[in-house]
């Protein structure tokens, strides 16, 4: 049974270096958020694996997934709020004091 996991454990890994490979630099930016949601859905997959009680191997595999989901998560959501923050206009003084 631990071979059946460790194989899903490294599939899943050769995938997702191969999807995340394929996406153009154009295009990650604005994927970032929808990245977001399936780091998210992972982080749930991995935090099953390390409550479960599949055995010694099973929980310390989950708990690095849970881990590199968390930090994917939170740094996704930084680089997307710091990419909006360069679309955002500046809004002149005189004009912010005339709108109070």
């Amino acid at each position: 049974m631990m071979i059946l996991e460790l194989y899903i454990f490294v599939l899943a890994a050769f995938v997702g270096f191969m999807v995340i490979t394929k996406v153009p630099p154009l295009l990650h930016t604005p994927l970032m958020s929808a990245t977001n949601a399936i780091s998210g859905i992972s982080l749930v997959g991995s935090l099953v694996a390390a409550g479960g009680k599949h055995g010694q191997v099973a929980t310390i595999l989950g708990f690095v997934a849970v881990v590199c989901a968390t930090a994917n998560i939170v740094g996704g959501f930084l680089i997307t709020d710091r990419m909006l923050k360069m679309f955002k206009r500046d809004v002149p003084a005189s004009h912010a004091a005339s709108k109070q």
